[in-house]
């Protein structure tokens, strides 16, 4: 895929450069070492292979100085082909960096009893009339493919069972996701791991021995990975996100982590940013009134462009942790200190 973030005139090897920084931050190191050669499916670029990464003063994890952003549509264009368009064009025209879809066999992920309870829906009355009327096939897959290609827009999806992570490898598909209710599965979780390419991994639902025995599986296959701190409720409130999290996964695996929110705001996922989320990957909407579970926890897309133009701006928000006068303040100083240079404190 052309014209993506790090093969433009930034020319990073930037997600490459992530989990190489997770594994060096494990051993309490804030640099990537540029002679490691890569473990990842990214084709090289003739660009400096390393992620601009600070050394942040007074915080005891690395920082990306920009963070991967990921707009999860997911289920939320509700079976509309245009309007799953329109949610990329969001997302593109935001900044984001990648948009992601999920991906269900139906008659796998749900039982015959559970397919046949009543459900009332925009496309009838029964619980496999709502699955069937959210799910896109193959023809709608060529497209969003087609169109992101255009776009030179990064999409993935995260399958919910094992026949529909065999039907996304058809689209070489750069990255995997795996969702926090899949993370225990192991069948699928194998599957994943297999295909040894960049995976967020999101911890939702999970207990640290669960996350264990993934993380296990997807270093077994020597797949790189990004776990994604995750509260799996929709809108989660803010009381419970709990983002100090990502510094226990990020000890506890020697991975680089993020964060995949599903609150209401947008300054929580800011937050995460700056405790040292590499990725973050937000649900997106064009109107949270809309029909679905998962659009309360939407952004909207003036919401989604504030964030984005937010963490660009991180970076220097934060600045270099050095005290100094500028020379605006200089200026300042000389007027407001009516003294004279020998009555100064030193």
């Amino acid at each position: 895929m052309r014209n993506v973030p790090w093969e433009d005139g930034r020319g990073f090897f930037f997600l490459e450069s992530l989990y190489r920084l997770g594994r060096t931050a494990a051993r309490g190191c804030h640099g990537v070492d540029p002679e490691e050669k890569p473990r990842m499916n990214i084709a090289p670029v003739p660009s400096p292979a390393m992620l601009p990464v600070r050394s942040v003063p007074h915080l005891p994890w690395p920082m990306a100085d920009r963070v991967f952003v990921i707009a999860e549509i997911g289920i939320n264009h509700n079976g509309d082909l245009d309007l799953a368009k329109r949610l990329i064009d969001v997302a593109q025209a935001a900044g984001c960096d990648a948009v992601k879809f999920q991906k269900r066999s139906i008659d796998v992920v749900y039982t015959p009893e559970v397919l046949a309870q009543p459900r009332e829906s925009p496309w009838g009355s029964t619980q496999r009339a709502q699955k069937e009327g959210l799910e896109f096939g193959e023809a709608q897959y060529d497209e969003i493919d087609r169109y992101c290609r255009k776009l030179g827009l990064d999409w993935f999806a995260s399958a919910w069972d094992v026949a529909s992570q065999h039907f996304l490898a058809k689209y070489k598909l750069r990255y995997n996701k795996i969702a926090s209710a899949m993370l225990t599965n192991r069948a699928l979780v194998e599957a994943v791991a297999a295909e040894r390419k960049l995976t967020f991994a999101s911890t939702g639902m999970c207990t640290l021995e669960e996350i264990d025995a993934a993380v296990a599986i997807l270093k077994a296959a020597d797949c790189p990975f990004i776990l994604m701190h995750t509260v799996s409720t929709y809108p989660t409130p803010v009381a419970e996100l709990n983002l100090m999290a990502m510094e226990t996964l990020r000890k506890r695996y020697g991975a680089p982590v993020g964060y995949s929110g599903h609150e209401t705001a947008v300054e929580p996922t800011m937050m995460a940013a700056i405790l040292g989320a590499v990725a973050i990957e937000r649900h997106i909407t064009l109107d949270r009134a809309m029909y679905g579970s998962d659009q309360s926890a939407s952004l909207e897309p003036g919401e989604l462009h504030a964030l984005v133009d937010q963490l660009r701006i991180l970076p220097s928000l934060l600045g270099d942790g050095g005290k100094r006068v500028g020379a605006g303040e200089a200026a300042v100083a000389q007027k407001l200190r009516y003294w004279s240079p020998a009555e100064n404190i030193i």
